[in-house]
């Protein structure tokens, strides 16, 4: 368990910060930006859980509190880096939480009508903040699959922010009114 019993450090007043291996980079490294946005998803996920209906999908809130706190383990997985110094016994994202959202998906996706068009981010209140969520969760991805060109990344963390925005997709369809309320794509419709 973590305590803070001070929030600032100065530490990073240089433009610096310590990743969980004690070693310190430029808070514009790749790693920092990689986990930053993961912070950043989970930040809009906790904004999508305000507006979250409680009576007609209670189990939207329940996947999305541990989507949270999967995401803080995300952030303690990337920001000890593999292979590094105090790297042996870090928290790391496993396969499990990977299956554990593909699961996810196929039980809501399963109760969605095929897609037709591609959607618009919109709807509902919950939904449209899963559609900004899954955006940032992609950039994130973006910036692992970009971190892994120079440095070891666990294969399971890549997968888990790949199959995260496609969760949000689903789960912002289901909140949609199972899709009913999605705002359809029409392709040069506005020319």
């Amino acid at each position: 368990m973590v305590t803070l019993t001070k929030i600032y450090t100065r530490g990073g007043d240089t433009g610096e910060t310590s990743l969980g291996s004690g070693d310190r980079v430029k808070k514009h490294d790749i790693r920092v930006a990689a986990y930053g946005t993961s912070d950043e998803t989970n930040a809009v996920i906790g904004l999508a859980r305000l507006h979250t209906p409680k009576d007609d999908f209670p189990e939207a809130d329940a996947m999305l509190a541990r989507i949270q706190n999967d995401l803080f383990d995300l952030g303690a997985d990337l920001c000890t880096p593999e292979g590094g110094k105090r790297s042996e016994g870090a928290l790391r994202i496993v396969d499990q939480q990977v299956t554990r959202l593909e699961n996810e998906i196929d039980a809501m996706n399963a109760e969605l009508e095929p897609l037709k068009s591609f959607i618009l981010p919109g709807g509902t209140p919950a939904a449209s903040y899963l559609h900004l969520a899954r955006t940032v969760a992609r950039r994130c991805e973006r910036l692992l699959t970009e971190l892994s060109e120079h440095e070891d990344v666990n294969p399971a963390a890549i997968k888990y922010v790949n199959r995260l925005s496609d969760h949000l997709f689903v789960l912002a369809r289901h909140l949609n009114d199972n899709g009913k309320k999605d705002v359809l794509w029409v392709p040069g419709g506005s020319r």
